[in-house]
């Protein structure tokens, strides 16, 4: 029988008990003391993680691909943050419960006719939780609606972003600047960042904010900018005025440069955009307005995303946080979960279902949220179950593991994941001698993560260092399992 027809019948709940429940209850295979391999000494798996001084607690499991049977395990079953690998369940996730093939669309509607170039209603930008939408798409948008002959219209110009529950910010413990941590919602735009520049001019400094992309540079009014005499903090927000306000630190600024903030209100953001381009492409519109009702009428211009393969691909070689939410919070829909909050939840009842691990705890899609917690077996026992049917390893990186400066002849597709004073690795391993394993790598020192004020979380003191030599740790776990297990 060929891995498709058993994974098909592993699907289907016809596999045998003994493989579905491998990872968990067999006995756990502690590492392997340090072996001889052609005259190289191969070191104890403890010792390395020893030797990598990362504080906290460091656990990994690794599983034979085929078999599903656990080959190796160090504390795989302490619940540990998976940070962004946790992307990887939600690939699964979402290709389960929208289809490979699944598009986000965002339209511009018309709840009137045109007449005489102008229509006779309302014009309204509706998204479809696209979280790749860009400005340059935006623009597409803007001149093919010109070319239908569109010079204006009578009524208002909306902004609906109702097609997905909207978060004002993934992880609220994270800092209000970082913009890795922006608002999703139905209708996004550039992952709903908005551009800060600078630049001396003088004693004094110009500075602005705009939807840079490509081709395309509009100017943003609905996101200002203001210089501040303080030194901390560098970024400061507010938005009581109906503006997204930021001012900054004028003594944090260089001779100029550029800067990716979060944005808060994304339906807004991407009408005040959608505006500037249509202005450029002979269409005044006035300013926009939010609509909580979903619009009916005329769908004028459609532009639709990439398939879903090719957007959770590019997700997982950016890890971009606001796509892993909204393709989760798509998913959760279909499930008839209309939260953010219980949207990780039930991702977590899902893998347990599909998959039959236990014991993982989502509170978002992204790994952002510090409070996810996974074992190393089940994750890696998840990416052994559901990954081959799915073809995960395909949207993966390829890694290239290198020890002392040489790299391995190994074949590693994995994703990654950071956070302060977190660090993970899961993925699929092809020895050398062709032996196909999975494997999750977790290591955290929370107390210290947890220990950090607001203002030391971007660039804690001492987290580069402990990056470092947790990613090391992780090559040399891959080359010990190599010369071990792959000779």
């Amino acid at each position: 029988m060929d891995r498709r027809h058993f994974v098909g019948l592993l699907a289907s709940g016809l596999a045998t008990r003994g493989w579905a429940d491998a990872p968990l209850t067999q006995i756990r295979p502690v590492a392997r003391p340090a072996v001889a391999r052609q005259g190289t000494l191969v070191g104890d798996a403890s010792d390395l993680i020893t030797k990598a001084k990362l504080g906290g607690h460091s656990s990994y499991a690794l599983l034979d691909l085929k078999s599903g049977q656990v080959i190796e395990a160090i504390d795989p079953a302490r619940p540990m943050p998976p940070a962004s690998t946790a992307k990887a369940i939600t690939s699964l996730y979402a290709l389960e419960h929208l289809g490979a093939g699944y598009r986000f669309t965002t339209r511009l509607i018309a709840t009137g006719p045109l007449k005489d170039r102008v229509i006779a209603g309302d014009l309204v930008l509706a998204g479809g939780g696209d979280p790749t939408l860009t400005t340059d798409r935006l623009a597409e948008m803007a001149y093919a609606l010109a070319k239908l002959g569109v010079r204006g219209i009578q009524g208002r110009f909306l902004v609906w972003g109702g097609a997905l529950p909207y978060v004002r910010e993934i992880d609220p413990d994270q800092p209000d600047w970082l913009g890795y941590n922006p608002a999703v919602a139905g209708l996004n735009l550039n992952f709903n960042r908005v551009n800060f520049t600078w630049k001396r001019e003088g004693q004094g400094y110009s500075v602005g904010m705009n939807a840079e992309d490509r081709r395309f540079v509009p100017p943003v009014t609905v996101a200002r900018v203001r210089l501040a005499e303080r030194d901390l903090p560098v970024y400061a927000y507010d938005e009581k005025g109906g503006f997204e306000d930021w001012s900054v630190s004028r003594q944090a600024l260089g001779g100029g440069g550029s800067r990716w903030l979060p944005v808060r209100h994304p339906d807004l953001y991407a009408g005040d955009v959608f505006r500037a381009l249509a202005a450029g492409a002979g269409m005044k519109l006035p300013a926009p307005e939010q609509t909580a009702t979903a619009p009916r009428g005329t769908v004028l211009v459609e532009s639709g995303s990439d398939d879903l393969t090719e957007v959770l691909r590019q997700m997982m070689r950016y890890s971009t946080n606001m796509t892993a939410e909204a393709v989760g919070m798509s998913a959760s829909l279909r499930r008839g979960v209309a939260q953010h909050d219980a949207s990780g939840r039930e991702m977590s009842d899902w893998l347990a279902d599909r998959s039959g691990v236990k014991g993982a705890r989502f509170v978002d899609h992204s790994g952002l949220g510090g409070a996810s917690r996974i074992s190393a077996e089940a994750m890696a026992g998840a990416l052994a179950r559901l990954g081959p049917g799915a073809r995960l390893a395909a949207l993966m990186k390829d890694v290239g593991v290198e020890q002392d400066g040489q790299k391995l002849p190994a074949t590693v597709k994995a994703k990654t994941g950071t956070l302060n004073f977190v660090s993970a690795l899961t993925g699929y391993f092809t020895a050398p001698n062709g032996r196909e394993l999975v494997f999750a790598i977790l290591s955290a020192d929370t107390k210290r993560r947890d220990a950090l004020s607001e203002g030391e979380r971007e660039r804690p003191k001492g987290g580069k260092a402990w990056v470092k030599r947790a990613r090391a740790l992780q090559h040399e776990l891959i080359a010990r399992w190599s010369k071990v297990h792959g000779a």
